[in-house]
């Protein structure tokens, strides 16, 4: 039987009404047109469908509608402010650090949550933190690339 869940997404209230197992992306794709997640696997193992919940990566596709009451959700469509691109998704651009585009938002959304948690990490770490971002193109060399650059201009701007 739905129920009518609020969801706290991208910083505004929303009101959707669905079964409690529903899962998260689905909602953010049907109910709240919010696409830029995307349905890769179905299995969380790819990444495509990262958003953040409280700040941490979590894989939307597995995740259940009834398990996240109350916490703050942003998708890569929630990242920009004001028209200004998130330093991330700025530095994946100037890294040429997508192809299909595919996986990308989950692969920046993935990133982000890392830098929300370590603002220096080394490449062992970026590379251990995105290990459940898939990308069928192989930009991996410059996905990281991209991830260093947007870590120092978050570094610099804190200054």
């Amino acid at each position: 039987m739905p129920n009518q869940y609020p969801l706290y997404v991208n910083g505004k209230m929303h009101t959707v009404q669905a079964d409690p197992e529903t899962s998260l992306l689905s909602v953010l794709r049907e109910d709240l047109n919010l696409t830029g997640s995307k349905y890769g696997c179905g299995e969380g193992q790819c990444g495509a469908c990262t958003v953040l919940l409280d700040g941490k990566p979590t894989r939307s596709c597995i995740t259940p509608l009834g398990s996240i009451l109350k916490q703050k959700i942003t998708t890569i469509e929630g990242l920009e402010k004001e028209g200004r691109l998130h330093p991330m998704q700025e530095a994946f651009l100037a890294e040429d650090a997508l192809q299909c585009g595919y996986c990308t938002a989950g692969m920046i959304v993935s990133a982000v949550g890392l830098l929300n948690h370590n603002a220096a990490p080394t490449e062992p770490e970026i590379v251990t933190a995105m290990q459940g971002n898939l990308c069928r193109c192989g930009t991996y060399r410059r996905i990281i690339k991209a991830v260093q650059r947007a870590a120092g201009v978050q570094r610099r701007a804190a200054r």
